[in-house]
């Protein structure tokens, strides 16, 4: 299958490192203009830019757990550029705690940190961008979940908790913006060899870690950017709702 993006404007979150560079560039070779979403490092973000096939492409700034920011980056965009045709919400923070040992206040923060990034923002750029999409009428929205909504984080709840609702707000708006012709997808990837999963996988538990797939190994960002381009393509919109687990046979849902 050759899959074709000329002329289509993708806006990727988290496009700096690990699954969104991935996948920026596979959209870049496949003749996208790409937006390069950023929070922090502008530094990884205009090497990710300078390193991605074609022309036209450009980076934007915003805070996911700032709804004005937001809203700025989507008017920017639009100003720029005039549409958004496919969206591609990878950008979150996994931040572990001990739920022993912490206290309320500790508890409240780490909890608000990672919902108001994961699940909130998501769900507010969503909504910005889908009225974009409803305008023009068409649009694709991919949305990068995770195995922890399912199989439970015990050790991180705000984010396992923040990935399964994710799941469920992908589907609410499947369900809602299919009689505008825009489809929502979710994608679940176990392990990624990412920056976020070095420290573990780099540790005493890595070889552990790895063992959990019949694979012995975990995914490689590139494999999660290939499903993620795959249902942005055409061809696909009967999928719309769909939540497909990438996670090496690790854990199998029925």
């Amino acid at each position: 299958m050759i899959l074709s993006f000329t002329n289509k404007i993708v806006l990727v979150t988290g496009a700096s490192r690990g699954i969104g560079k991935a996948t920026a560039i596979q959209f870049a070779e496949s003749g996208a203009t790409v937006i390069v979403h950023y929070n922090n490092n502008i530094e990884l973000a205009q090497q990710v830019l300078a390193s991605l096939s074609g022309s036209g492409h450009f980076i934007v700034k915003a805070d996911l757990s700032a709804p004005l920011s937001l809203r700025d980056m989507v008017d920017t965009v639009m100003q720029k550029i005039g549409r958004i045709d496919i969206l591609v919400n990878n950008a979150g923070i996994y931040e572990e705690v001990d739920f022993i040992r912490m206290t309320y206040d500790d508890w409240k923060a780490a909890w608000s940190r990672t919902i108001d990034t994961n699940l909130t923002g998501v769900a507010n750029l969503s909504f910005l961008v889908a009225n974009t999409m409803i305008e023009i009428g068409s649009g694709k929205i991919i949305n990068v979940s995770s195995r922890g909504a399912f199989r439970g984080e015990p050790t991180a709840f705000a984010y396992g908790a923040s990935k399964a609702g994710l799941n469920a707000l992908g589907q609410s708006m499947a369900k809602a913006l299919a009689p505008y012709r825009v489809f929502v997808y979710t994608v679940a990837p176990g392990w990624v060899d990412t920056d976020m999963a070095s420290e573990g996988l780099s540790g005493p538990e890595g070889n552990a870690i790895k063992a959990q797939s019949p694979l012995n190994r975990v995914a490689r960002p590139e494999e999660i950017a290939q499903t993620i381009v795959y249902l942005a393509s055409e061809g696909n919109d009967y999928m719309t709702g769909c939540v497909v687990d990438i996670n090496g046979a690790s854990y199998l849902r029925t």
